[in-house]
């Protein structure tokens, strides 16, 4: 059942980002930080013991060993309450710790920033804008001299890491070795859309690519914000900007072709704004299935805290009555209205209501991890949540059996891969999502019972899923019910050639395919303009000369 085979692995990845940066400088940007500090249980101030929080799951533990590999820098927020203890008079600290092969660059917000830069403008206006959901917008005037703010000072760590400590920040494009002058950064996220052009102001000559890990919107939706000139002013001093899908992509074209007067080529999906080309594509984000796989078949890492998928699943089965024969459903993700999970709760009432035969045999699992608490959209989701769970278990619900288990505690990675390995329906059903890897985490811990992935037409993993899940569209109540008696009416044989068919595709599109088709076609991009440049004094040498009689 369980499908290794991949053409991609965290060395390859790592070798395809070294060709391209060979003996320049690689340098990550993101809000999120790899590694972070806290003080010991007890411990509140310098003199207490530090320990080190690592890269458990997710892009950060990918992108690790490939930093590792290039020993380059990675510039994110020093969010640690112990992160200020470790580092030096530059902010940085080498990590991992153990061995250090990179610096962590940490930038350093005040409680405003976080608030404006972050709660504010980065999750109440540009992550409602992107997920279709304007009326949640609030694009206060503060939060955007936040964010400019905030983007300024990642800026300015960028450059402080790649000019050898020789200039101010009026003037660094001459400061430092050609490696350090010429860096290749690869900004991530949302969060930093403005710091690309300051970099690019001083770095004339680095290779800068970014990628947006949200959906991108179309120009009617887009222009909704305020900023969108100086937020596409920002992105397009990229190289390269990667999307996960190729609507994303054309989505992008189109806001610039509006909004700028740039020169927009969509044949070669390339942007020519104030001399510079911006080159659009598509990478599709994916996972360590490999890992995700062997979670759910050997679990985590061994620690006195951590048991195997196998042990976790017996406690947690007992603990919440659920039998051997029991069906399970089951949904992961962050408490966001975006994931559409009052969609999901309402279809699987209509299912309830409309096949009672179900009622005591499937039992459904919601995991919910708390988000952006204080932010009022996401408080009043997490209450009316709550409030539905609790009505669906008190209408269905019997001295027997509870419909729904509600989890927010934490729990552990090989956890939940033994919840995706054991339930006989994922259900995966944003309103709005740039991808969702979640689909992919269940579709790669199906590595013994196989079961079915329904899936929102509207997460852009539906255009490499789609085919072989039960599609839905999370609006449609009584679409969605019948859905899910469908998922459940399929043969053995029919769920193991669908998710045979869904974990070759998960393995061969993984998270390290995706470093390696980002890098691959950065280093594409790079040779054209170094053979432009070679051309250009071959081409001046054949220019006619003046007569100086």
């Amino acid at each position: 059942m369980n499908t290794n085979a991949t053409g991609a692995t965290a060395k390859s990845a790592a070798e395809t980002v070294a060709d391209l940066c060979d003996d320049r400088e690689l340098v990550v940007v993101s809000n999120r930080q790899p590694y972070s500090h806290t003080f010991e249980e007890g411990a509140t101030d310098s003199e207490g013991e530090i320990s080190v929080d690592r890269p458990a799951g997710g892009l950060t533990a990918a992108l690790d060993p490939v930093m590792q590999s290039a020993e380059g820098t990675w510039v994110a927020w020093g969010d640690g309450e112990a992160d200020r203890e470790v580092v030096d008079s530059d902010d940085t600290v080498a990590v991992p710790p153990e061995n250090p092969a990179y610096d962590l660059r940490r930038v350093w917000l005040t409680d405003e920033q976080v608030e404006g830069y972050y709660r504010g403008y980065s999750n109440q206006v540009l992550w409602p804008l992107c997920h279709l959901d304007t009326a949640k917008m609030r694009p206060k005037e503060s939060f955007w001299q936040a964010y400019r703010e905030t983007n300024h000072d990642f800026a300015e760590a960028i450059l402080d890491a790649t000019d050898g400590g020789g200039e101010s920040s009026a003037d660094r494009s001459g400061a430092g070795t050609a490696a350090e002058r010429n860096p290749v950064v690869w900004f991530q996220d949302y969060h930093l859309a403005l710091a690309p052009r300051e970099v690019r102001r001083n770095r004339p000559e680095a290779f800068l690519t970014h990628f947006w890990h949200i959906p991108w919107p179309s120009w009617d939706v887009f222009r909704a914000c305020p900023q969108y000139e100086a937020l596409l002013d920002g992105l397009l001093a990229n190289d390269l900007v990667g999307l996960h899908t190729d609507e994303y992509c054309r989505n992008l074209l189109d806001c610039v072709d509006a909004a700028t007067d740039a020169r927009v080529d969509r044949s070669s999906r390339s942007v020519s704004y104030r001399g510079n080309r911006t080159f659009v594509r598509s990478f599709p984000l994916g996972i360590d299935a490999t890992r995700q796989a062997d979670l759910a078949e050997r679990g985590g890492r061994a620690s006195a805290e951590s048991n195997s998928a196998d042990d976790w699943w017996a406690e947690f089965r007992e603990s919440h009555d659920i039998g051997p024969a029991d069906t399970l459903a089951v949904g992961v993700e962050r408490l966001d209205y975006t994931k559409g999970i009052e969609h999901r709760l309402a279809a699987l009432e209509r299912f309830w209501a409309d096949n009672p035969e179900w009622r005591g045999r499937l039992t459904y699992v919601q995991k919910g991890t708390e988000s952006r608490s204080g932010i009022e959209a996401y408080d009043d989701l997490q209450t009316r949540v709550a409030a539905e769970i609790g009505r669906i278990n008190d209408r269905f619900g019997t001295d027997d059996w509870k419909p729904i288990v509600y989890l927010t505690d934490y729990v552990p990675e090989e956890g939940l891969a033994a919840l995706y390995r054991e339930a006989d329906l994922g259900l995966v059903t944003p309103i709005r999502d740039g991808m969702n890897l979640v689909a992919k985490e269940f579709v790669a811990a199906q590595t013994r019972d196989p079961g079915v992935l329904v899936l929102s037409e509207l997460a852009g993993a539906t255009e490499q899923l789609g085919e072989e899940a039960v599609v839905v569209h999370p609006h449609d109540t009584a679409g969605f019910a019948d859905a899910i008696g469908e998922a459940l009416s399929l043969s053995r044989a029919e769920r193991r050639k669908r998710i045979a068919d869904l974990q070759r595709e998960v393995h061969a599109d993984d998270v390290f395919a995706w470093l390696e088709s980002t890098f691959e076609t950065a280093a594409a991009i790079e040779r054209g303009r170094d053979s432009i440049r070679q051309s250009r004094p071959q081409a001046n040498e054949n220019r006619p000369q003046p007569n100086d009689d």
